[in-house]
Formats: C-alpha cells, sequence, structure tokens
C-alpha cells in the first residue's frame, strides 16, 4: 500500500537527477538568504556552483545543533518570517532551544511524508488512528495528527497522559492504529489490562512507535501482548518531525527514508569522512524541499547504516537500519531529548546546590523514571527538612518546565556523589539493565 506510488517507486538514476537538481537548488538559497550557511561557505571557498553531482556534497559544509543554538530563535530562516505559518522547538533551558519554523509548502510536505510512512504500516483512509504522541512544541503529536488527515483516516488526537481513559477509547471508538512512543505504547497495554480489556480481541492492529529507542524485544513483547504488528518511524524536529523515514510492513528489515525529500550519507563521527553504503556510522541529513529552516548536511549523531537492497513493497528508496545509538550524551526520556547540560544549566541557577550531581535513569514496567541527586552546599545542610523538600520541588518544577519531563529530584549530602578523576559519570542509565 503506497500513498505516492509514483514518487515511492521512482527508478534510481530519476530519483538520484530529482536530488541533484533540489541539492543544487537548496545550495543557492541558502547562500542567499542564510548569513550563517553563506559564512560557512566562504570559509571553505565553496560556492553553490561547485555542486556539479551528488559525490560532491562532501564539499559542504556540517551543520550541527550547537549552531540552532547560538543562531536562537530566527537566524536560520531562509524565507522572511511573515512566511512562516509553524513554529516548533525542542526542549532546551531559556534561549537554548533549537526552533524550526515551517512554510506552508513544509507542513504540506511534512503530512505527505507521514501519510506515506502510515500507509507503508498498512494503515489506510478507512482507518481509526489514535495519536498519543505529545502535541505542542514538540513535533510528535501535530506531525503525526497531519499525515492521518492527509491519508484520509480518521485521527483521535489523544496526546499523552489520562493513560485508563485512552484505553476505553481504544475500545470504544475500535482503532485500528496507534501512534506513540513504545513504552507509552506498554503503558496503555497495562491501563487496559487494569480494567479488563483484551487489546488483542479489539480491531486495533498496527502501532508506528517511534520518538525513543526500543529493542527488538521490546517489539515482540508488544505484538505478543497487544496483538499487533509494532513498527518503526524515525524523526527529528530540525529535520521535520516524524516521518522522516519509516519500516514498511512487507520488509521489516529497515526504515525508508523519504529520498526525494532528504539526502541521506552515513559519515565517520570522529573523521567526518563519507563511509561506503553498509557501513555504520553516524546519519548526516541534507534537507531538499524545506523552505523556513534548510539544513546541509546536519549531524543527526544517530548511529545507522544504509541499505539500498529492492525491497519486497517495491520502494525504491534506500533503507536505514534500525538505529543502535548516539555519538553524544543525550537522553531520550519518554520521546522528550534531554541533555545533562540542560539539567546542570537549572542545577547551577538554583541556590543552596553544589554543582556535584548525578542522573539516574530507570524503567518501572514500561515508562522512564529519572531522579537528580544532587549535593546541597555545606552551609545549607543544617537546613530544616521543610526547606529542603522547598527546593527539592522548586527544581523539580523548573525541570518540567524548561524540559518537559517529570523527575524525582533528592537533595544529598556533601561528599555523597562519587568523585572521579576523569571525566565526571553524570548519568547512570540503568534502562539497558532493566531490559535485558
Amino acid at each position: 500500500m503506497m500513498f505516492q506510488p509514483d514518487l515511492e517507486t521512482l527508478p534510481r538514476e530519476e530519483l538520484e537527477r530529482l536530488q541533484l537538481r533540489r541539492l543544487q537548488t537548496q545550495c543557492a538559497r541558502v547562500y542567499a538568504n542564510v548569513p550563517f550557511y553563506r559564512r560557512r561557505f566562504d570559509e571553505i571557498g565553496v560556492t553553490p556552483d561547485d555542486i556539479k553531482s551528488l559525490n560532491d556534497l562532501k564539499l559542504l559544509p556540517f551543520t550541527e545543533k550547537q549552531d540552532m543554538r547560538n543562531n536562537y530563535p530566527f537566524g536560520l530562516l531562509a524565507m522572511p518570517r511573515e512566511s512562516i505559518v509553524r513554529l516548533h522547538a525542542s526542549s532546551g533551558t531559556t534561549g537554548k532551544a533549537t526552533v524550526v519554523g515551517y512554510t506552508r509548502r513544509d507542513i504540506d510536505n511534512w503530512a505527505d511524508c507521514m501519510a506515506r510512512s502510515l500507509a507503508m504500516a498498512g494503515l489506510s483512509a478507512k482507518d481509526i488512528i489514535h495519536v498519543a504522541y505529545g502535541y505542542g512544541l514538540f513535533t510528535g503529536g501535530l506531525g503525526a495528527h497531519y499525515g492521518v488527515e492527509r491519508l484520509g483516516a480518521t485521527a483521535i488526537p489523544a496526546s499523552g497522559g489520562s493513560t485508563k481513559r485512552q484505553a476505553q477509547l481504544i475500545r470504544d471508538f475500535g482503532t485500528n492504529g496507534i501512534c506513540c512512543t513504545p513504552s507509552y505504547a506498554l503503558h496503555v497495554y497495562d491501563a487496559a489490562q487494569e480494567q479488563g480489556i483484551d487489546l488483542k480481541q479489539l480491531p486495533l492492529r498496527v502501532g508506528v512507535f517511534g520518538a525513543e529507542p526500543w529493542t527488538e524485544e521490546m517489539r515482540h513483547d508488544m505484538e505478543q501482548k497487544m496483538g499487533i504488528q509494532a513498527l518503526d518511524v524515525y524523526g527529528l524536529s530540525e529535520i521535520m518531525g516524524p516521518g522522516v523515514a519509516m519500516e514498511c510492513a512487507e520488509g521489516r528489515s529497515g526504515l525508508h527514508i523519504q529520498e526525494d525529500h532528504f539526502l541521506a550519507e552515513i559519515i565517520d563521527p570522529v573523521t567526518g569522512e563519507q563511509l561506503p553504503a553498509g557501513e555504520r556510522g553516524e546519519l548526516v541529513i541534507t534537507t531538499l524541499t524545506k523552505e523556513g529552516v534548510p539544513l546541509i548536511r546536519y549531524r543527526t549523531r544517530d548511529i545507522t547504516s544504509l541499505n539500498h537492497t529492492p525491497c519486497p513493497c517495491g520502494r525504491t528508496f534506500a533503507k536505514l537500519h534500525r538505529f543502535t545509538g548516539r555519538t553524544d550524551d543525550m537522553l531520550i526520556i519518554r520521546g522528550v531529548n534531554v541533555y545533562p547540560s540542560q539539567i546542570e544549566s537549572i542545577l547551577l541557577e538554583t541556590e543552596g546546590v553544589s554543582p556535584h550531581y548525578q542522573i539516574i535513569v530507570t524503567r518501572e514496567g514500561a515508562l522512564d523514571n529519572v531522579e537528580v541527586q544532587v549535593e546541597v552546599s555545606g552551609s545549607n545542610f543544617s537546613d530544616t527538612i521543610k526547606e529542603l523538600q522547598r527546593r527539592e520541588n522548586a527544581i523539580q518544577k523548573s525541570i518540567k518546565e524548561f524540559l518537559g519531563i517529570s523527575s524525582k529530584v533528592r537533595l544529598v549530602e556533601p561528599r555523597t556523589i562519587q568523585r572521579s578523576e576523569g571525566k565526571a559519570v553524570r548519568v547512570l542509565d540503568k534502562r539497558a539493565k532493566t531490559d535485558a
């Protein structure tokens, strides 16, 4: 089942000609309209006219997340601000979020890409699709929602929370597909079980899961418990949102990247050199049709490989191998990207605590939990229990407001957190042990 079969089955040579034309156009646009890119091109002595083939992609400069932060909020816009119809932003402390602007055409292309993704999962205009990604500045909810509507299906904009009620709605509405994080899907399953709702007896047959890493073991567990086919969707706010790549129901051997909109390459994360197809490295994406905030060679920090083997589904788009990790220290907590440095910024702005802290991530059931342990400064250790609790609550509130995640904050005695002679161990991610 395909949403745009003429594009999704383009012969490879024709697809690459389209990619080259769009790459050349994009380079000319950013050079003319984005001072950041003009400087970058000039610094390395490259002009848009130097791009004669797709092999010349390696001549272009990389773009990193910090570049987006440095140009906050509108420094990377390639269109007049009046042409921007929507803004999304990643989590971050004040002034540090990555902001992405979308034109009307960007929104239309995004809806097309997500509709394609849902069709890859075997969903159609006849289906009812429950969207339990968060709505708001996070791209997950609205990205999936617009894709459902573009497909012609019925969207249930459930967002997150009220999990027992969500299980009831899935039963009452006869839902066929669900879009959410894999951990939240298991949370919905548990809520259904508590109410005597057997998801395996319902019309629900497909789950489109993304926004956080998940294993083949987790896929098998969900499919057994929920009676569904669990498929992987990939996206990132900087590039577009969900729908950049999607696993098809027929192949299940990687995620088809929407190559008419995104040019993918794999690089050695240390040297920056391009790697041949099949070799594992860091995924780098260039947006070919993005108008609002086009990005050239954006380093995603995600580790994967590219596969051009023909797929049983008939699509000619290359596949990304399921992601195995990242090249940086970013955590993904219930679909939200969180950096330890963001939590550190909040702690350093809090009176009465020291710069010694540790972030402990665990998984209880299907949900991630975050505990932040931070030492109080010596002069404040004698404060009353009531005052310490007030300070813990204040930090928890700040983390929730700025980063969008719930956490437990525990103030501990001075010298409680183990010191290191080398790099401080800021994060203890115990989820892998829990999943094993």
